[in-house]
């Protein structure tokens, strides 16, 4: 599992790529750290090239999700593929994000 962190205009962008598994998870809750400063950004998860997300990585973007909000920012996600667009439907995640 790979995190890549990029800043581009008011958006903090982070892209996965890999397989998002309770054995990764640590890892990237660690590189994930820097959005949680995100005071006047707004962030997007780019799931371009992500093969799969567990339970445990569903739990970091709630994470995520509901820092931002408390700090007025929004999360998007983009580019989901069929596999993962299924699972965030099954769990509701799908109503809890904006989809680009």
């Amino acid at each position: 599992m790979n995190t890549t962190f990029k800043e581009d205009n008011n958006y903090y962008i982070m892209v996965f790529e890999g397989r998002l598994d309770t054995a990764a998870s640590p890892q990237v809750e660690k590189d994930m750290q820097v959005l949680h400063n995100c005071n006047g950004h707004d962030i997007i998860l780019d799931c371009t090239a992500l093969e799969y997300i567990s339970s445990s990585g569903l739990r970091l973007f709630l994470s995520t999700l509901k820092n931002a909000q408390s700090k007025g920012s929004k999360v998007f996600i983009k580019g989901m593929n069929d596999d993962i667009r299924n699972v965030f439907a099954m769990t509701g995640f799908i109503n809890l994000f904006s989809i680009l």
